[in-house]
């Protein structure tokens, strides 16, 4: 069962990224098997990307990390500093490790590893599209081991926060940063999905972030998680 867009019941408009046209081509048609998901462009590396979005404003990029020339880290940055509303997920594979964490600073809101299933990719694009942010559990354990290698722990910078984090919403913070969707840590913690809800929101408010990715990374400069 699919659902629709927030936008007038119109479908999601997204467009693909990536250097290799067999890849195109196959995320095409995983997402035209979806009736509320339409294919609107397509580009072959970064620079195309741009002019793409520009052309066609769709809901979503479908951004692949490698490609020659300015590859989907740089163009996701280049979106986004131009067009802040963006949305975009990046398509990586288990090599991309190294600079997934340079994806999440650009402003990337979701990750998805190349060999996830058309179910799994179309429910990304809907979460993504609808406001959500997605990292796939086993890349974000990569991402957060990166980042634990490249930055030393830092708990005091907890301390520089105007409003400081109570003790449930840091340990709710830690699951965030490891990945873990909003039912997952409800179950864990044996609350509601509303109340995970509302203390994310003010988790967010206190960090001064605006997505999941952001809070991840805070989790692991605060030493949370």
């Amino acid at each position: 069962m699919t659902t629709r867009s927030a936008r007038n019941d119109q479908p999601i408009r997204v467009c693909i990224v990536d250097d290799q046209r067999l890849m195109r081509d196959g995320l095409r048609l995983l997402l035209e098997l979806e009736s509320d998901l339409e294919v609107v462009g397509e580009a072959e590396d970064g620079e195309a990307a741009l002019k793409l979005y520009e052309a066609v404003r769709p809901d979503l990029v479908l951004m692949d990390v490698r490609m020659p020339g300015m590859d989907g880290v740089e163009a996701t940055r280049r979106l986004l500093a131009r067009w802040p509303e963006v949305k975009v997920i990046i398509l990586t594979t288990f090599d991309d490790e190294s600079i997934i964490f340079d994806g999440l600073r650009a402003g990337a809101l979701g990750y998805l590893l190349k060999d996830v299933s058309g179910q799994e990719l179309a429910e990304a694009v809907r979460k993504v599209a609808q406001g959500g942010a997605l990292i796939e559990p086993s890349v974000a354990r990569k991402v957060l081991a990166e980042f634990s290698r490249l930055t030393p722990l830092q708990p005091s910078q907890s301390s520089s926060l105007v409003e400081p984090l109570t003790s449930r919403e840091q340990e709710i913070l830690g699951w965030i940063g490891r990945g873990l969707a909003n039912k997952e840590i409800a179950a864990r913690l044996n609350l509601t999905e509303g109340t995970v809800k509302n203390y994310i929101s003010s988790i967010f408010q206190k960090l001064g972030v605006q997505d999941r990715t952001q809070a991840a990374i805070k989790a692991r400069e605060m030493g949370i998680g």
